[in-house]
Parts: structure tokens; C-alpha cells; sequence
């Protein structure tokens, strides 16, 4: 799965959100840390989010565009 990522480079490192999953942010002192991060950071919302979905009807649509 591949999701689209913002990295900001400031003073202090780099900071590295995801649009697409709100709320869903991490950090690094260098970018390959802040990257390593945020992947870590998307498993863990993803798992809560599947946790709060747990016993009720899901499903997917396609959107094309």
C-alpha cells in the first residue's frame, strides 16, 4: 500500500505528515529516521483504525480519476 506523504525539512529535523490519513504525523532527526517513522506511524493508525471498524460493514468502492 502506498500512501502520499508531506516532509518538511526545519531546524530541528524533518517533520513528515499524511494527507490522506488525518491526524497521522512523525518526526526524524534526519530524513531516512523521519521516513522510518511515519511508516511506523501509518501501521499504527491503520491497526486502530481496523480496531474501530472491527464488526461492521465495510466495504470498498473504486473512485476513478
Amino acid at each position: 500500500m502506498k500512501y502520499k506523504i508531506a516532509l518538511h525539512k526545519s531546524e530541528e529535523g524533518f517533520s513528515v505528515s499524511v494527507p490522506g490519513l488525518p491526524g497521522c504525523w512523525s518526526q526524524g532527526e534526519t530524513e531516512e529516521e523521519a521516513l522510518a517513522n511515519i511508516q511506523h506511524a501509518i501501521r499504527e493508525y491503520l491497526a486502530v483504525v481496523a480496531e474501530q471498524l472491527r464488526g461492521t460493514d465495510v466495504r470498498e468502492i473504486d473512485v476513478a480519476g
